[in-house]
């Protein structure tokens, strides 16, 4: 059975019994049908404090490491045993959706639903960010196009692009107001939505307070006297808040297996900061026992900003790190093409060893335990997953491999008993340690992440970049943590450079800043913030009958 099969195939539990299991009634829901809600902000939570459980992941073959799905088959075979636990994760941007990776909502017995609503509009998210955004964007053009504006804009200055939940590479790089009575004409372009600054303010926001106040720090450019201009001196921020009313509110849905899952916020990891929003992770923390989020793509990505970003500003304190491997993967990065990942290969599995190794080594950086979980495809044979059995153990790291594509929470019984003892032994006052200080200049904040997370030697700037210091300086924005935008699949800003490198330099050909969202993002290599799509999309294979059946989407 497909993904969609299965998830069609399973009797869901209405949404107000999901809820009751985290100790919520109706009056604190808003629904949307029978399986989908949002949970109110403003209503009183528990005063306590879950334990935060981190999935991370080895760098990935193209299709992903299953993250989500490993995440999801633990809170299921957390709550077998008897651990109230709740999953937080992202929602799925649709640019993947009907591009190469499809869905987000797991694989096999190891999803949330309802699939097909997560994965397509779900409850109008994505949709409320890119209206806000693009108001914005609207706004600054309108008050350029004013001469008589009280402010004035000089439009050389302005950085900010419109977004689009959609892969589009043709919209990268655009000139607007082009024709008479459009506008000023001007070099701009599009972002994808999960790349907006909207949505990382959204995913960042402590309440509705401090989502207005990142608001109205968001920069838009400069006057014609050098000054800055934040969206708060445009008057956009009220207007932007009230398309982010309901947005801003988690979404409570439900594993296969009947338990809750809160889902809110969707930045990608590669060219944001790669995880959900901090409300709905310490809405979690509250209401369960154990709270087991995800940060998107290898542990050098989310792993480091969830760390970095993320738990420094909302105060958080992970206690375990769950790193997601596969054969495949592995095999991947020592070289192996794609088309050649499900032949048996040991010599190859051995030889991409040094990359996960890597990763465990990157969470010791940060003083957290981790566990090793292979999440098992079929076709991975006894001798392939030995192989890294026996090169963890030598590293004295734990390894659990997990079969909840195929078994659900049966499947991570295993995982789920390592998680319980390993955090039964950490001590009471174990605390994370960040890699670096916010007091730090740029360039040592960014060479702490490239020589101590992705082994690089140096670090080289662009002349663009050593520019954009000097501004974000001027700006006063220096003590902001660093976001970097990097390939996924390296350690390096190379895709092709896999494994473990060492000796190589990082180049930095950009940096751009997020003043609202509150962080610095250096644009390592050719990494894009507008994806495109591949030469076969996955929008080519599907299909929706008369009933409204679909196929294809997974």
């Amino acid at each position: 059975m497909t993904d969609y099969e299965i998830n069609l195939a399973t009797k869901l539990l209405p949404i107000d019994e999901i809820a009751k299991k985290l100790g919520l009634t109706p009056d604190d829901l808003e629904h949307y049908g029978k399986h989908k809600a949002k949970i109110n902000i403003n209503n009183s939570l528990p005063n306590k404090q879950g334990k935060l459980i981190l999935v991370s992941a080895i760098n990935p073959t193209p299709a992903g490491e299953g993250k989500t799905t490993t995440t999801i088959g633990l809170v299921d075979g957390l709550n077998r045993l008897g651990h109230n636990t709740v999953a937080v994760l992202r929602e799925p941007s649709l640019g993947p959706v009907f591009g190469m990776k499809g869905g987000a909502t797991g694989g096999g017995q190891a999803q949330i639903a309802p699939m097909v609503d997560i994965n397509l509009h779900f409850t109008g998210d994505f949709s409320a960010i890119e209206k806000a955004n693009n108001l914005l964007a609207a706004l600054i053009d309108n008050i350029i196009n004013n001469k008589n504006a009280s402010i004035q804009i000089d439009p050389r200055t302005v950085r900010f692009k419109r977004v689009m939940d959609m892969n589009d590479r043709s919209l990268r790089h655009i000139v607007t107001g082009l024709g008479a009575g459009n506008g000023m004409v001007r070099e701009a372009g599009f972002d994808i939505t999960a790349a907006s600054e909207v949505m990382a303010i959204l995913c960042i926001a402590i309440d509705q307070v401090d989502l207005k106040n990142r608001l109205g720090n968001i920069y838009v450019g400069n006057n014609y006297q050098g000054n800055p201009i934040f969206a708060k001196d445009i008057k956009a921020v009220e207007a932007m808040t009230i398309l982010l009313k309901d947005a801003i509110k988690p979404n409570l849905v439900q594993t296969l297996e009947g338990n809750p899952a809160i889902v809110h916020g969707g930045p990608f990891a590669n060219i944001a900061q790669g995880t959900n929003s901090v409300m709905a992770t310490k809405m979690g923390l509250a209401l369960a026992d154990y709270a087991v989020t995800e940060a998107g793509f290898g542990f050098d990505l989310g792993g480091e900003k969830f760390l970095d970003i993320k738990c420094r500003i909302a105060a958080l304190n992970p206690a375990l790190v769950v790193l997601v491997a596969t054969i495949r993967a592995l095999k991947y990065q020592s070289g192996v093409s794609v088309d050649q990942l499900k032949i048996e290969n040991v010599e190859a599995v051995r030889l991409g060893m040094p990359n996960l190794l890597k990763h465990v080594d990157n969470a010791s950086a940060f003083n957290l335990d981790c566990i090793v979980a292979i999440n098992y495809f079929e076709g991975d044979t006894e001798d392939e997953i030995n192989t890294v059995k026996e090169l963890c153990a030598a590293e004295n790291i734990q390894v659990s491999v997990c079969k909840h594509w195929s078994n659900g929470g049966a499947g991570t019984e295993d995982l789920a008993k390592s998680v319980i003892n390993s955090i039964a032994q950490q001590p009471e006052d174990q605390h994370y340690t960040p890699l670096y200080e916010l007091h730090w200049s740029i360039q040592e904040k960014i060479l702490a992440i490239a020589t101590r997370i992705y082994g690089a030697t140096t670090v080289l700037y662009s002349a663009n970049a050593l520019t954009s210091i000097k501004k974000i300086e001027k700006l006063g924005l220096q003590d902001l943590p660093i976001c970097m935008a990097k390939t996924q699949y390296s350690f390096s800003d190379n895709p092709k450079l896999l494994g473990k490198p060492t000796d190589f330099t990082l180049n930095i050909r950009d940096i751009e800043w997020a003043s609202g969202a509150g962080f610095i993002i250096p644009l390592c290599g050719e990494i894009m913030r507008m994806p495109g799509l591949p030469n076969l999309p996955a929008s080519d294979d599907m299909f929706i009958d008369k009933d409204g059946t679909i196929i294809g989407l997974s």
